[in-house]
Order: C-alpha cells, then structure tokens, then sequence
C-alpha cells in the first residue's frame, strides 16, 4: 500500500518547481491530485504528465489571492473527487529590492499571492478537511521566513514570516479538529522563482555548498501528508542545507 492512497490532494503552484515535484511525488504514491495554478498550458502538461504515468490528476485555474477562485476550486474538487484530505498552500511571488526602494504596489502583490493566499486556502479548505476525518495542510514558507537573509526582500520575508505563525494558529484551532498544519521552509531551490538570481552565489551561502533540486522537498511533503505523521502539528520543518543552523 503506497503512503497517500485514497487520499486527495489540493496543491497550488503546482505546475512548475517544488508544487509539480510534490504532485508527481504525491501521485507515485497514491494520491489523487489537483493541480491549481494560474500556468494553463504548464499546469495541463503537469496534470498529463502525472496521468500517462498512471496516476490520477486534474488541472484547475486557480488565482490564489481570489477568494472566489478558492471557494469554486475546492468546490470543484469535492464534486469530482468527493472529498479533501490534503491542501499544500505552495504558491508565491517574491521581490528583490531593499525596502527603501520597494514600491508599495509590488510589496501588496506579494504579499496577496504569497501570504493572503494562504489564509484564503486555510478558510476555503476548512469544512472539507474538518469532513475528512483526517486532514493535513502543508504551507509553504521558507527559511526567510526565520531569518533576515541578505536584508532585502521585505515583502517576500514578511509573506514568509506570517504563513509560518498563521500555521502554528490554524495548527492550534483544529488540532481536535482532525487537521493537521505543518510548514516547510526550503532554503534556495533551483525553481523559477529565483529568476535570474546567481545561482552560484546562492550555492556559495549554503553550508552544503549547492542548492536544492525541487524533488529534494518531496519527502517531507509525502511524510507531513501521510499518516506517519498523525501526531505533528504546527510545527516547522527547515529544508535549507544547513543555512539557518548558523
């Protein structure tokens, strides 16, 4: 019996880096899965790409900061799976600047995308995890949202810093709910969310002396999902190469 059977998973971002490795990951191991991304043509493909290996998944437009697109998603998702047992709250944006020179149009979009979008999936996602008897959220943070890292992207840490706490309150508030809220902080992952940063440079301030491939962040998604895991929750899971043990 692989370790996500009968299990359904929502996962957002999910067409490219850490969210398509965790969809196909989940699918290897019997979830049936919901690719929601606002990608369609890389969302479709990672939902194709699942399905001619043998696995079960379906793409779903979703924009995470909508609260109307959160509540038809999961909608969608219950009609056609009947249930939910697993949200990964993955998706996000980041900035680059110094805080002086961040306009605030930008730090209000990553702070929609990156941080509301998590509260938007938390609240959509509520009774149908609650129904399932034995539900997990997994929200993506990063270890910026623990450390203050080179002092520049002040919206991306802001974002990251509160999905962590909103994680440890949800965690709390549902913990005799039957949900369980975890989140991973990845440190510097070889994902388009880097864009053209120096790869290099990144490898160079990480302990382990490189950066991480998206699959490297499968395993403790799988554990955190799986029932091997009943008894965590709210807690915190760093995925960095040694970068905060400094």
């Amino acid at each position: 019996m692989a370790r996500l059977d009968n299990k359904v998973a929502l996962i957002t971002g999910a067409a490219s880096g850490i969210g398509r490795a965790t969809a196909e990951r989940f699918a290897v191991e019997g979830a049936r899965v919901v690719i929601a991304d606002v990608q369609e043509e890389l969302g479709r493909q990672a939902a194709d790409a699942i399905t001619a290996k043998g696995g079960v998944a379906v793409y779903k437009h979703l924009d995470v900061s909508s609260e109307d697109d959160w509540q038809r998603v999961v909608a969608e998702t219950v009609a056609e799976f009947g249930r939910l047992d697993v949200l990964v709250n993955n998706a996000g944006i980041g900035d680059s600047g110094l805080i002086e020179d961040t306009d605030l149009a930008t730090y209000e979009r990553v702070i929609a995308i990156t941080q509301t979008s998590v509260f938007l999936g938390h609240k959509a996602a509520s009774a149908a995890l609650k129904t399932s008897g034995n539900g997990a959220v997994i929200n993506v943070s990063s270890m910026f949202g623990i450390v203050g890292g080179f002092g520049s992207s002040p919206a991306y840490h802001a974002a990251k810093g509160a999905v962590r706490l909103l994680t440890k309150s949800t965690a709390l508030a549902w913990a005799k709910e039957g949900v369980r809220v975890n989140s991973v902080h990845p440190g510097f992952v070889d994902t388009p969310i880097l864009g053209e940063t120096d790869r290099q440079m990144l490898a160079e301030a990480t302990p382990m002396g490189r950066i991480a491939a998206p699959e490297e962040l499968t395993g403790v998604m799988v554990f955190l999902a799986s029932d091997e895991a009943s008894f965590i929750t709210g807690a915190e899971f760093v995925v960095d190469g040694g970068y905060t043990a400094r």
